[in-house]
């Protein structure tokens, strides 16, 4: 069964800086749990057969327009005929004041009502961009999220293998930090995941020997971010010399979170390896194929091999997330 998120209204309204018309409580007590919202002309129209409850409901300047273009009596009656149908919240977009009408179904009904200055485009694009993010689904996993040259890199393995120590390293040559330990990833649309820290170990990072540090205090604001997106993976393993590691780059593993797939590389550690360097290349190489580019398939190509028959394989790799 898929868990179901909610968030407060309050937190909507101050992050899209909205006005409130009339609230029937406390926003803080209001929750919205649909990450798609709503425009209703066709619900104003009559036609409520595929109306979802749970969405936000926008009015811009067209639903507007259309319901003043009616008569009072049949204005009223639409108006009356959408809010019993209790939409979670009404905004009214562009500024526009509602008309007294729909202020008292508003009161009558206990819907919240409302008002942005912002157009109705821009009103939809930035709630749906919000909703997307608090409301996603979400895992919390043990790994380090670090960002290297602005790709996000999720550093995973075994408890002890150096993640948080290589997290420090990359920290003193200028990257960034969002998450040690713990990190809380979120589905945000159906080709995009964004890891983040849990809020009450923000910035904290565990190095053996030493205890508990917290990054922002240390190295300054410029060395943590409070999110990115997870570009790849890498996973950090003993050195096994019996273990044959791939040197060639040319076939392609992938996990899966959340049913996205995450491009990963598995680094083995062992003294005398600068992980630093290795992630900080890794990053830069994982741009590059994005971009088209594999540095394996020109070298074995400028060996005269056919081209055609230097497609790698995509292998699946089960870590232990």
């Amino acid at each position: 069964m898929v868990e179901e998120y909610s968030i407060p209204l309050s937190k909507v309204i101050k992050e899209l800086g909205l006005r409130e018309l009339h609230l029937p409580k406390s926003a803080d007590e209001i929750f919205i749990r649909s990450r798609d919202v709503n425009r209703p002309g066709l619900e104003l129209n009559g036609f409520c057969d595929y109306f979802d409850p749970a969405r936000i409901t926008i009015l811009g300047r067209s639903e507007m327009a259309m319901l003043n273009a009616w008569g009072e009596e049949r204005k009223a009656q639409a108006v009356e005929s959408f809010f019993s149908l209790r939409p979670p919240t009404v905004i009214v977009a562009r500024g526009i004041q509602p008309c007294p009408t729909m202020l008292e179904a508003a009161e009558r009904y206990d819907i919240p009502l409302l008002s942005s200055q912002d157009s109705t485009s821009s009103l939809v694009a930035g709630l749906v961009s919000y909703l997307n993010v608090e409301l996603a689904p979400r895992v919390t996993r043990h790994g380090v999220l670090v960002e290297v040259y602005g790709e996000g890199i999720l550093l995973v393995g075994d408890s002890g293998v150096g993640k948080s120590e290589t997290a420090i390293e990359l920290i003193k040559r200028g990257h960034r930090l969002i998450a040690d330990d713990a990190v809380e990833i979120r589905r945000v649309s159906n080709k995009s995941l964004v890891g983040q820290a849990p809020e009450n170990i923000r910035h904290f990072i565990e190095l053996r020997g030493i205890g508990i540090i917290n990054a922002r205090r240390i190295f300054g604001m410029g060395a943590v971010k409070l999110t990115e997106k997870i570009d790849m993976c890498i996973n950090m393993e003993l050195w096994d010399a019996t273990k044959v590691y791939d040197r060639m780059g040319i076939d392609s593993e992938y996990t899966e979170i959340l049913g996205i797939r995450v491009p990963v590389m598995t680094i083995p550690v062992k003294p005398g390896r600068n992980l630093a360097v290795i992630i900080e290349v890794a990053a830069m190489n994982n741009r590059q194929k994005k971009m088209g580019y594999n540095a394996a398939q020109e070298l074995l190509s400028s060996l005269g091999m056919d081209i055609s028959d230097l497609q790698g394989d995509e292998v699946k790799k089960d870590l232990d997330l």
